[in-house]
């Protein structure tokens, strides 16, 4: 598998989607295949999204690689991670803020946070913890963040997300009425007061869904 992983991050070089060192190494050290149900290993290092349980899916490794890089992050981060998944995307974003930094993450799906929290421990990942809850909440017992990215598309971009980035902080989401298509969205906080925002493109995320995402389920 190892040679598949880094075949697969040749190739998100080669498409421009991995464009910094640090994204290159956590993307060729975190194992996909660890974090996929055993019927999709086979499957692990195609560029694609994968079913997880749950109605659920862990995203294409080249959205994977792009969130890194728009978040430009660095060693020593605190970073807010809403809807863990798998944990693949945790486990990528820990290896780039390293020991000194730290990620907390929230999944609101039991099966899924069980899972998550029980893969990341097992693979030595003590800067994440896992928190059990309802995501579009954020985290305000750890804030503010460092960076913030939210791997579900929201109707709008909830308050508290916003509330909870530090100044200087970067804020990435994806938003949109649309089941199927969404806004990528970057958010800069520049003061206590203001923001600046920027449209990234098209994506296609799974819904977030909680108090400030929607309200199905």
């Amino acid at each position: 598998m190892i040679d598949e992983r880094r075949r697969m991050v040749q190739e998100l070089i080669d498409k421009g989607y991995i464009r910094s060192e640090p994204v290159r190494r956590a993307m060729e050290k975190v194992p996909r295949d660890e974090f996929v149900p055993e019927e999709e290993k086979h499957r692990a290092y195609m560029d694609m999204p994968l079913p997880i349980g749950e109605g659920q899916t862990i995203s294409a490794p080249h959205m994977v690689a792009m969130i890194a890089e728009i978040l430009d992050l660095r060693e020593g981060m605190k970073v807010l991670e809403i809807g863990s998944g798998c944990g693949y995307n945790a486990a990528v974003i820990a290896e780039i803020i390293g020991k000194d930094g730290h990620l907390y993450t929230i999944e609101r799906i039991r099966s899924l946070y069980e899972r998550a929290r029980r893969k990341l421990r097992e693979l030595g990942y003590d800067n994440v913890t896992v928190i059990h809850g309802d995501g579009s909440q954020g985290w305000p017992e750890e804030a503010p963040y460092d960076r913030i990215y939210v791997t579900a598309a929201a109707p709008y971009v909830p308050e508290p997300l916003m509330e909870q980035l530090g100044v200087g902080g970067k804020l990435l989401i994806p938003v949109g009425s649309d089941k199927f298509y969404q806004e990528l969205v970057l958010i800069e906080r520049i003061s206590d007061e203001d923001y600046r925002s920027e449209n990234l493109g098209g994506v296609a995320f799974v819904p977030l869904i909680g108090k400030h995402g929607w309200k199905f389920h």
